[in-house]
């Protein structure tokens, strides 16, 4: 006879035992099957998240031109570059170039020029707006008008590349800043930076010559003293070239240095340091940039600013130069461009 003093139960512990365990084994079945559902998804979502950035890392680039050396030519010819919008963007457009990176000074400029663009099927995947980032001042005030530029730039274009120049104290001037206005400019740009990033472009210092005097001080703070995720680099090659000195060591130490934050090239060619009419082979050896700059993984977009200055020679117009520099731009730097 079963012991009165038992529940209906205790001589069954083996039966609770079971049960339990059965309960937790479906319960961590349950459990573990969610973790790994959520684990697969995550893994499918970096694949994805891979993916996109492999493809878009391996989509070609463009060909670009600046509206710079269209205007030297122009001058040179008698012109105004800007009088007549329509022929301008017509002859670059036969030039083989696929965008034109413009000077942007106003709002007004921005709406005119994009239409001009739109209409004749030339892109604007970047744009060049100066600014004044040494005095504190004039440093927020022209940060805000840069990015009014911008964004409607974008909206207009969907401009990706946003490159600066921050202005010197005096154009044509021998003046040099200061290291307050260094530091200024140096945190007005990396400010600049974060607010061109908060609308899905990169922003990249552009500089000239004056920038290497004095052991190009300027130009190595605004890249030292700033972060990299905010603050690329628009490698002009030849002023780089020319502000050392017509130094072809010093450009490709800039190379070895910076050469991570190179988002865009702008291209120049030179013989015995005067610019040439066309790109082509000169004083800079444009094959062996390109050669470091692929060994780096790194992809700029290409774009061309063959000008010409006084001493340059005066045997064709802007539209047959230009046409010579963008068919030999396309061969030099092929692993970047479409």
């Amino acid at each position: 006879m079963p012991d009165k003093h038992k529940s209906p139960d205790s001589s069954q512990p083996g039966r609770r035992n079971f049960l339990k365990g059965v309960g937790c084994a479906i319960a961590g079945v349950a459990i573990a099957d969610n973790v790994s559902a959520g684990t697969v998804n995550d893994f499918r979502q970096k694949v994805r998240a891979e993916r996109r950035e492999k493809e878009k890392a391996n989509k070609p680039l463009p060909l670009s031109t600046n509206s710079y050396p269209w205007g030297t030519f122009y001058k040179r010819q008698g012109r105004d570059y800007e009088a007549d919008l329509a022929f301008t963007i017509s002859e670059i457009k036969k030039s083989g170039a696929d965008c034109l990176e413009p000077n942007l000074k106003s709002l007004e400029y921005v709406d005119a020029l994009s239409n001009e663009l739109q209409k004749q099927g030339v892109g604007m995947v970047s744009v060049y707006v100066n600014s004044v980032l040494h005095e504190r001042e004039q440093a927020k005030e022209s940060t805000d008008w840069v990015m009014a530029i911008v964004r409607l730039a974008k909206k207009r274009m969907g401009t990706k590349i946003v490159v600066t120049n921050p202005s010197p104290i005096e154009w044509g001037g021998l003046q040099n800043k200061n290291d307050d206005q260094l530091a200024v400019q140096r945190d007005a740009l990396e400010n600049l930076g974060r607010a061109v990033a908060s609308e899905g472009m990169k922003l990249a210092y552009h500089s000239h010559d004056p920038e290497f005097r004095e052991g190009a001080r300027e130009f190595h703070h605004m890249l030292s003293g700033t972060n990299p995720r905010y603050v690329k680099l628009c490698l002009d090659a030849h002023w780089v070239f020319r502000g050392a000195g017509d130094s072809n060591v010093a450009l490709h130490d800039i190379i070895k240095l910076y050469g991570d934050r190179i988002a865009e090239l702008h291209i120049r060619q030179s013989s015995d340091g005067v610019w040439t009419e066309a790109f082509g082979d000169g004083d800079i050896d444009y094959q062996r940039l390109t050669r470091e700059l692929v060994d780096l993984g790194v992809k700029p977009l290409v774009t061309m600013e063959q000008a010409v200055e006084a001493k340059s020679p005066n045997t064709m117009n802007g539209l047959k130069a230009h046409e010579i520099s963008h068919a030999r731009g396309r061969e030099v730097f092929a692993p970047f461009i479409g």
